[in-house]
């Protein structure tokens, strides 16, 4: 295949701060999409009671958005090959800004529901997009840097959806607040038309690609290795607590089950997203020195979170506020840990096969939190807990015996795959 990337020199030629202009013109347009992607966990309440709907049919806005992201993934990939990155994000932010438009307006549950279908399928085509742009803009040595930043700097759409957008909703009501998010969501797709280019060119790959039967074909191959599969693994159990829980099942369950003020539940979100910054550099760091126990930094978290939140569901009252903050502490670490699972993939994978090994690591997470939305909803309605009005203490903490299979399959996938990494390499030194 010719290489088609610019050299570096070509792109410093454009001037050192057009690079910057556009990443971060970029990052301005998955913060969007990240505010867009939240948005509904902290309104899950509200939209109950507008679509007069229970807490399984509530699960199931998140779980199609997490389904449509999830099933994109390999596509999207091919996509941003054949069209560029610049394509991909403005395609994105009008898909997200046709769904919150639809969902502002919509006052039947099917239309809804089809509403969040069109933000997950937009917010799919996203950060891959945004990642795809930084070696293009970027020398090498900064990649590294600038790939962890776009994913700390995305959490900051979810501060955007617990306090401007709630504060809109409570003064303004469903639909006004939900036009202005279709607003700014507009407001995303003129700036990636403005500022956002493939290339100091500006101009979209032109080398050949695979194609999408060979890609699928592709995707078996890539599962059949053992850094495949650990990748996967680790990016299956790590996160998949706090996604659930900042997607939509945060504010109902502070809230409705454990009493704090809306005020205090945004504060708790606020915090989880400042740590998981701060968390984000630690891990970057850790594993950087310690190649060699990543998995166990995986396994380390996966047994604090299981701690936290056993201690939390067998408190006889409830729960103090130190203990919500380690909750939130615990869940911010997730994410970051997720992001070993890539690491596993970059270093073992062949190279022609990195991207099917990507796309199916990257799936995992939203897999494994699909599956904790549906499960923790259904329990409510179990429980005869399926609306606002019937939310308790209670029933929310029997709902949290869903994770646990999660997490027993996922550290078992990580075992497992583990010590098959391990005689696949022992293999190749001896051969």
């Amino acid at each position: 295949m010719r290489n088609t990337r610019p050299s570096f020199a070509s792109r410093a030629q454009s001037g050192s701060w057009r690079p910057w202009l556009v990443w971060g013109s970029a990052i301005l347009c998955y913060i969007i999409a990240v505010f867009s992607r939240t948005s509904l966990s902290a309104t899950g309440i509200n939209a109950a009671e507008r679509f007069g709907i229970d807490s399984t049919t509530l699960s199931s806005f998140a779980v199609l958005q997490l389904v449509v992201y999830a099933a994109m993934q390999v596509p999207v990939g091919i996509l941003v090959d054949r069209f560029g990155a610049r394509a991909l994000i403005i395609s994105g932010a009008v898909l997200m800004t046709a769904g919150q438009f639809i969902l502002a307006l919509a006052t039947e549950t099917g239309t809804a529901i089809l509403a969040r279908g069109l933000v997950g399928a937009g917010d799919a085509m996203t950060f891959i997009s945004v990642i795809r742009l930084i070696p293009a803009w970027f020398p090498s040595r900064r990649i590294p840097i600038l790939t962890q930043a776009t994913g700390m700097l995305g959490q900051f759409g979810q501060i955007l959806s617990i306090i401007p957008l709630v504060a809109a909703l409570n003064a303004f009501g469903w639909t006004t607040a939900y036009l202005g998010l279709t607003a700014v969501l507009a407001l995303s797709i003129l700036l990636a038309v403005v500022a956002v280019y493939n290339s100091p060119i500006g101009s979209a790959p032109t080398g050949p690609v695979a194609s999408f039967r060979a890609a699928l074909r592709g995707i078996p191959e890539s599962w059949r290795h053992p850094a495949t599969r650990l990748g996967f693994w680790t990016h299956f159990v790590t996160p998949f607590a706090g996604s659930t829980f900042t997607l939509l099942w945060g504010y109902p369950f502070m809230m409705a089950g454990e009493g704090l003020s809306q005020s205090t539940a945004a504060s708790m979100y606020v915090l989880l997203i400042g740590a998981s910054l701060v968390f984000s550099m630690l891990t970057a760091r850790v594993v950087s020195r310690h190649p060699m126990r990543r998995s166990y930094v995986v396994l380390g978290i996966v047994s604090i979170q299981v701690v936290v939140w056993t201690t939390l569901m067998f408190w006889p009252t409830q729960a103090p506020l130190w203990l919500m903050c380690t909750l939130m502490l615990t869940f911010a670490i997730g994410g970051p840990g997720s992001l070993i699972g890539f690491d596993f993939a970059q270093q073992f994978t062949p190279a022609h096969r990195l991207g099917s090994a990507s796309g199916l690591i990257n799936s995992a997470g939203f897999i494994a939190t699909i599956i904790a939305l549906f499960l923790f909803g259904l329990a409510l309605d179990l429980q005869g807990a399926g609306t606002p009005d019937l939310y308790s203490r209670d029933a929310f903490r029997h709902a949290m015996l869903v994770y646990y299979p999660i997490w027993i399959i996922g550290v078992l996938g990580v075992l497992l795959s583990r010590k098959q990494l391990r005689r696949w390499i022992a293999n190749r030194h001896s051969s």
